[in-house]
């Protein structure tokens, strides 16, 4: 049986582009294999929401926003307080009021109470300890914690970021005479209440927080003060007042003397009882 011949057959090899060309094709195909569970949603950063609190809330509304945000049973950010560890000073005796500051902050399925309380703490604490607010708290010879229970009176009390400045050295001036402070504002948080008319008999109350009564700053801050009002508390506007009123809406009277202030009150007053309006607000004394 002849066999026929067959030439040896010679082994095809890659050039150096073809072999390129192969391992690049590799490392593609890897690259989709791994993208793949990506583009399904595999790990995909969740978009986090966000939670507004506005300045001049004080704790409770804060605790109750928290609890509508995570979809949780009322009570339950207050209830997490004790031990969400916050870094509060030793003055606030666990009372985070004061220390909520007001911001926007994100929120994901992570988020807890704690969480979010802490969050909001922290930065209280860093708004306290920019220079200009720690170094005018230590010239008026505060400390942070005074400086936010002031800075909390004039978020309370000053009908825009405009009147701060005046407000707080009403403040400063009758702290400096032992004058009470005679702020509507404080027996508003005593009653837990929002009103712009105190009767007489509000003014009576046994209350720590009565500074109509009492001299001094009231024992805790009375809201969550934004930073302008920190700003204002410890570099309050130069002045000799001691009185004010906002007699309506854009119209706050400052007074260095109780006769002038009286005036004012007389016309806020007036305005209230002609159209029932309750955009007035009275200030120290004079009601």
């Amino acid at each position: 049986m002849r066999h026929e011949y067959r030439p040896p057959q010679r082994r095809s090899r890659l050039t150096r582009r073809g072999r390129l060309a192969l391992f690049l094709g590799t490392l593609l195909a890897l690259g989709a294999a791994v993208l793949i569970p990506i583009l399904r949603g595999g790990d995909v950063p969740e978009t986090p929401r966000r939670l507004l609190i506005p300045e001049g809330w004080r704790a409770p509304q804060v605790y109750a926003a928290i609890d509508r945000e995570l979809k949780l049973p009322p009570g339950s950010t207050k209830k997490a307080v004790p031990t969400a560890g916050l870094a509060l000073p030793a003055e606030a005796k666990g009372n985070p009021e004061g220390f909520l500051f007001p911001a926007t902050y994100p929120v994901t399925s992570k988020s807890t109470p704690a969480t979010l309380l802490t969050l909001m703490v922290r930065t209280a604490n860093q708004k306290l300890a920019t220079r200009a607010v720690a170094d005018g708290g230590k010239a008026h010879g505060m400390t942070p914690y005074q400086t936010a229970t002031l800075a909390s009176i004039i978020e309370a009390e000053a009908e825009g970021r405009a009147d701060m400045g005046k407000v707080a050295r009403v403040v400063h001036n009758r702290l400096a005479k032992s004058m009470p402070l005679q702020m509507d504002s404080t027996i508003n948080y005593a009653l837990n209440r929002s009103t712009l008319h105190t009767k007489l008999s509000d003014t009576r109350i046994d209350s720590p927080f009565n500074t109509y009564e009492r001299q001094g700053l009231p024992p805790t801050p009375i809201d969550s003060p934004g930073l302008g009002a920190m700003a204002a508390a410890v570099a309050p506007t130069p002045g000799d007042w001691l009185f004010f009123v906002t007699v309506k809406a854009g119209d706050t009277r400052f007074s260095a003397t109780y006769e002038e202030h009286k005036k004012h009150v007389a016309e806020f007053n007036r305005i209230h009882a002609s159209t029932g309006s309750r955009t007035g607000q009275a200030g120290p004394t004079g009601k």
